[in-house]
């Protein structure tokens, strides 16, 4: 079964996802901006999700991380909770 290793920062618009991908692409740290942006408690520890399996988050993020690239920011990922920027930082098939 697919494995794969996330994380991510939720905020309450896609405006505000918008401008953090611009600050990482821009070479900031997807942590830091997990740390200092995120609402969801996964924020403290840099956004990581850890290991996960298909099913196991939501639709939307499934979509995204078991099928985009590793090692990419992907979003706005918009979901029930807010909007997201996922980063997967590994994936096995």
């Amino acid at each position: 079964m697919a494995r794969a290793e996330a994380r991510h920062i939720l905020v309450d618009t896609e405006e505000e996802c918008e401008k953090i991908k611009a600050e990482i692409l821009e070479g900031g740290d997807f942590a830091e901006a997990a740390k200092q942006h995120s609402k969801c408690p996964s924020g403290g520890n840099g956004g990581d999700l850890g290991e996960f399996g298909p099913g196991q988050m939501v639709r939307e993020f499934d979509e995204v991380v078991f099928k985009e690239a590793v090692n990419t920011v992907h979003g706005p990922i918009k979901t029930q909770f807010g909007s997201h920027l996922v980063e997967i930082t590994s994936r096995s098939d």
